[in-house]
């Protein structure tokens, strides 16, 4: 487990993350990262955005459901 200290960053408050941290979460200087609440009332901390991962997971039952009329799109 990896636990980091709350610091003053100008006006606002936030946590520095070491290389190890960084690496664990495959980010870099510059990247966005997403706090979100799971459903036993913790965090995860994580570079991908849940707003992307619900628009995929619509997406591709479009794509199951509406297979045929996609094909004939593409021609």
């Amino acid at each position: 487990m990896l636990s980091f200290k709350v610091t003053t960053v100008g006006a606002s408050a936030g946590f520095i993350l070491t290389k190890e941290a960084m690496a664990r979460l495959r980010i870099q200087k510059g990247d966005t990262v997403y706090l979100t609440e799971t459903p036993d009332g913790g965090y995860r901390l994580t570079p991908y955005s849940p707003d992307f991962e619900r628009q995929m997971t619509l997406a591709e039952g479009i794509m199951h459901d509406d297979r045929e009329i996609l094909r004939a799109l593409a021609k």
